[in-house]
């Protein structure tokens, strides 16, 4: 499918707000996270910062150095026209600096999400960005596709949420991040320890191959040492390619 990027048109405050998570105390409660004096809030998607900061130095085994993440970016004024086969199987390689996570794609239940997948990794939406969020702490998850690298990235568009009746968050899921209802772009989290997330977040595939790979990022932890930050193994996807299966 070819979709040319085009201007961007200026958009609401909201659009270009953080993917994030609001868990309430109850919530918090039940994963072991307690706030102190209010509502606790993580951000799925990474902070809001004016620009991406420097890709840390690797010290995590099983990962190589990070090139300098270098992405091809690209906006669209509308969702892309539907060009997947529903009835299809579809798979995606990312391959990463420390490894290779297949997923597979789940077409038949969130086929709008799995057709922007696809179209973006076919733009080369995805190579070169950085996932620039790791959660250790309640919930488990990397988070990636934003090539603005500040969590406030996005592709120009949005779509609805899809497969959310139900929905669970086990280690291995795929999901969309978001910054309220109905407002997926391009980010998405990988789930590497099981997240007791309320069903909000477009679950759209599931890791098929490369889960240790996902867990050794997870094991490196973060620059600063929090439980929420940038990986300290600098994670780039160096390429995305979905293909039907």
């Amino acid at each position: 499918m070819s979709i040319e990027p085009q201007q961007r048109h200026p958009d609401s405050d909201q659009a270009r707000r953080p993917r994030r998570i609001r868990i309430g105390r109850s919530t918090l409660r039940r994963i072991g996270v307690i706030a102190a004096a209010a509502t606790l809030v993580l951000v799925i998607s990474g902070r809001a910062d004016a620009a991406p900061a420097p890709l840390p130095a690797n010290h995590v085994p099983g990962c190589s150095d990070p090139a300098e993440a270098q992405p091809t970016g690209g906006t669209w004024l509308f969702e892309p026209a539907m060009t997947i086969d529903q009835s299809a199987g579809y798979t995606a390689d990312l391959a990463t600096n420390c490894g290779t996570i297949t997923i597979q794609l789940d077409a038949a239940k969130a086929p709008r999400t799995v057709n922007s997948f696809v179209f973006l990794s076919e733009q080369r939406y995805f190579n070169q960005t950085r996932c620039h969020r790791l959660t250790t702490e309640g919930i488990r998850v990397l988070q990636c596709g934003d090539p603005t690298g500040t969590g406030t990235g996005g592709p120009g568009y949005r779509f609805n949420d899809e497969n959310l009746e139900g929905a669970t968050y086990p280690a291995g899921t795929v999901a969309m991040a978001n910054s309220g209802p109905n407002s997926n772009g391009s980010q998405f989290f990988l789930v590497y320890g099981d997240s007791q997330l309320p069903p909000n977040y477009t679950p759209f595939g599931k890791v098929t191959q490369g889960m240790s790979v996902l867990q050794n990022i997870a094991a490196g932890g973060t620059v600063d040492g929090s439980g929420d930050g940038q990986p300290a193994a600098g994670v780039v996807l160096d390429s995305v390619v979905a293909v039907r299966s």
